[in-house]
């Protein structure tokens, strides 16, 4: 097993003559009892608890940490006992000179036992980002939505058996949790990272409030506990924490999927869209849905990442693919609106059937001073999917002002902005609708 950095109890018994400070028993720490992992995605930051049971005895006692090879930052190193308070007394936590990336906790002791620790600290190395599977239904009106996320380990060290903790929010340090990590002693003293510049306007004084700032807000965290077997999502101010259900084991070098959630039943709109200036002949295929409870959803925000859709054929679960789309950051409450990219069972063709200008206006030298423009088009939706669907048809007009005159099967009307009118039409499976429209474009005086 993958071991990067280690842990060792040293108990020295001060009664017992020898030189220098007496003898020394080292008693190499026990595997850990549980580890707890609260990992950023906005930033290379993660918040580690190792909960260790050490035997103690009776007088001073040294435990002996080391980081070597690990992306660990020493100088938030922090060790709790979980039991006996009373009978521990933490003295100090020191950096023995001509050592390199070793620390030496000292701990008196009342009596001699065991002795429940959590040592906590924060590590570079370890992220996550989430990704999405949807599986339409046949008719498209529902799909089943699974949230996964990939934690990626590249920090130095196993962890075997850890409880996940996920963070979407952002968080503002000055210095990069691996810069610190690699940094030399003393570890109190501010200074630039060998080998990394440090920027001109850094205040050591306001690094280490952020610092202290990022490791609070990562305390408060820390204190909720999660019900078991559960995938338990909280709100904490700004910040949203995932708790995945279970443990795992991510040793260094790997990325593992983990479930977040899943939901059954999440209404869903298809529509289809039609504009040429910014599509081009291609008709585009999106997907929409809420982030509510009433699509099943609206616990917390859904975190940003890529969404691949299937869709569902027969009863014997065989899957088609439908398309993809990275989406952002969806809070409660919005809707989001997916491209899926370009679709060949879908046909609009929107082509001009006149052209001819009128109602001139002359100034008095006898230049034109006024027109209209008078534009024929006739508009040709084709369905050839077995489902009804829905078509968006968008169309420009080359003048903020104009009058459109419509005649067909052109569905609903609406005028979008200044110069963009929409039509929407509803179509059965194998059905095509064909409209005419008339747009009057007023030119030069004609526009006044």
């Amino acid at each position: 097993m993958r071991r990067m950095f280690f842990f060792m109890l040293a108990a020295f018994l001060l009664a017992v003559p020898g030189p220098a400070e007496g003898k020394m028993d080292l008693v190499t720490l026990p595997a850990r009892d549980a580890v707890e992992l609260t990992i950023y995605n906005s930033a290379d930051l993660t918040l580690a608890r190792d909960r260790r049971v050490l035997t103690m005895k009776k007088g001073l006692n040294q435990l002996q940490f080391s980081w070597a090879n690990t992306l660990i930052d020493p100088t938030s190193l922090e060790m709790q006992p979980l039991a006996q308070g009373e009978n521990i007394d933490l003295l100090d936590l020191v950096f023995p000179p001509r050592t390199s990336q070793l620390g030496l906790w000292r701990l008196q002791s009342g009596r001699s036992g065991r002795l429940p620790v959590e040592i906590s600290y924060l590590t570079s190395g370890l992220s996550w980002r989430a990704f999405y599977l949807a599986t339409l239904q046949g008719n498209e009106t529902k799909m089943r939505l699974e949230g996964f996320v990939r934690v990626t380990n590249v920090s130095g060290e196993d962890y075997e058996n850890a409880k996940v903790r996920l963070v979407v929010g952002q968080v503002h340090l000055l210095d990069r949790i691996a810069d610190l990590a690699r940094r030399v002693p003393p570890y109190g003293r501010p200074g630039p990272v060998p080998g990394v510049p440090r920027p001109e306007a850094a205040d050591a004084g306001l690094r280490r409030e952020r610092m202290v700032e990022a490791k609070a807000a990562l305390s408060q965290m820390q204190a909720l506990e999660a019900r078991p077997k559960e995938i338990v999502k909280e709100g904490l101010s700004e910040y949203f924490l995932y708790t995945i259900e279970g443990t795992e084991t991510i040793s260094h070098g790997w990325s593992k999927r983990l479930p977040s959630f899943d939901s059954p039943q999440v209404p869903v709109v298809n529509l289809y869209k039609y504009e040429e200036e910014q599509y081009g002949p291609a008709v585009m295929r999106f997907l929409s849905f809420k982030n509510d409870q009433a699509h099943g959803l609206g616990q917390t925000p859904i975190p940003g990442g890529l969404l691949k859709v299937y869709r569902n054929l027969d009863s014997a679960g065989h899957l088609s693919f439908e398309g993809q789309s990275q989406f952002k950051y969806i809070p409660v409450g919005e809707k989001v609106e997916l491209n899926l990219g370009p679709v060949e069972d879908v046909l609009v063709r929107a082509k001009p059937m006149n052209f001819r200008t009128d109602r001139y206006l002359f100034d008095a030298e006898g230049d034109i001073s006024g027109w209209d423009e008078i534009r024929e088009f006739e508009v040709e939706v084709k369905n050839t999917r077995g489902i009804p669907i829905q078509v968006e048809v968008r169309r420009h007009a080359p003048s903020a002002k104009w009058e459109l005159t419509k005649k067909g099967a052109f569905g609903a009307y609406e005028q979008v902005d200044l110069n963009t009118v929409k039509f929407t039409l509803a179509l059965k499976p194998g059905e095509t609708q064909t409209f005419q429209y008339t747009l009057t474009t007023h030119h030069g005086r004609r526009a006044d």
